[in-house]
C-alpha cells in the first residue's frame, strides 16, 4: 500500500469504495481487518468462523459503502458493527442448526506459529488497554458493552437479559462507547 493510501482519511477512503475502487477496500481493510478479527473471534470463539464473518463484512461494505452515514458516527464504528452484526448473524445461524462434532474448548493462543511476534504484542497491549478502560467504567455500562460485544448479543437481548428498557440499553452503550474512546484515546487507562 502506498504512502498515501496510509494517511487517507477513512471517510475518503469510503468515497472512493462507494465507487468501487479496490485499493480502497485493501486500504480499509489493512486499517481494521485486526481488530474487526479480534471482534469477531470475540463472539464466534472460532478463528476459522472470525476469519469467514471478517470475510463477508468486508465484502457487504464492499457492496454497500454508499449506505454509510457519517452523522451516525465515524468509520472504524461502522466497519466494526457490519462485522459484530456478521458475526452475530453466525452464531444465531450455528444455534438453529444442530451441533456437529466436537466444540473447541481452549485455544490458547489466536496466533499461528508463523505470526509476527511484534503484532502479537501489540495485540496483547491492546487488549490491556481495552480491559483496563472496561474497568473503569460505571457497572450498568460495563455490563452492556460486554453482552453485547462479548457475548453477541443484540440490544433488545441485552435490555432482555438485563430487565432494562431498551432505550436506557443504547443510552448506555453510547456513553460507554463515548468513554471508552476517550480513555483509549487519551492514554488514560490504568491497569
Amino acid at each position: 500500500m502506498t504512502n498515501a493510501l496510509e494517511t487517507e482519511s477513512d471517510e475518503s477512503l469510503l468515497s472512493r469504495l462507494s465507487e468501487k475502487d479496490p485499493t480502497a477496500l485493501d486500504a480499509l481493510y489493512v486499517r481494521y481487518g485486526r481488530i474487526a478479527f479480534a471482534l469477531a473471534y470475540r463472539v464466534l470463539n472460532d478463528p476459522e468462523a472470525a476469519e469467514d464473518a471478517v470475510q463477508e463484512a468486508f465484502l457487504t461494505i464492499w457492496r454497500r459503502a454508499e449506505s454509510y452515514q457519517e452523522t451516525r458516527g465515524v468509520v472504524r464504528s461502522w466497519v466494526l458493527t457490519v462485522v459484530r452484526n456478521r458475526a452475530i448473524d453466525m452464531v444465531r445461524a450455528r444455534q438453529s442448526r444442530p451441533k456437529v462434532g466436537a466444540s473447541l474448548d481452549d485455544i490458547g493462543s489466536l496466533a499461528s506459529p508463523d505470526a509476527d511476534p511484534a503484532d502479537t504484542a501489540l495485540r496483547n497491549v491492546e487488549a490491556v488497554a481495552v480491559r483496563a478502560a472496561l474497568a473503569q467504567l460505571p457497572q450498568e455500562q460495563r455490563l452492556t458493552v460486554e453482552l453485547a460485544f462479548f457475548s453477541g448479543l443484540t440490544y433488545p437481548e441485552v435490555a432482555a437479559r438485563t430487565n432494562t428498557p431498551l432505550g436506557t440499553v443504547k443510552s448506555r452503550m453510547r456513553l460507554a462507547m463515548e468513554r471508552l474512546r476517550g480513555l483509549l484515546l487519551a492514554g488514560d487507562v490504568v491497569g
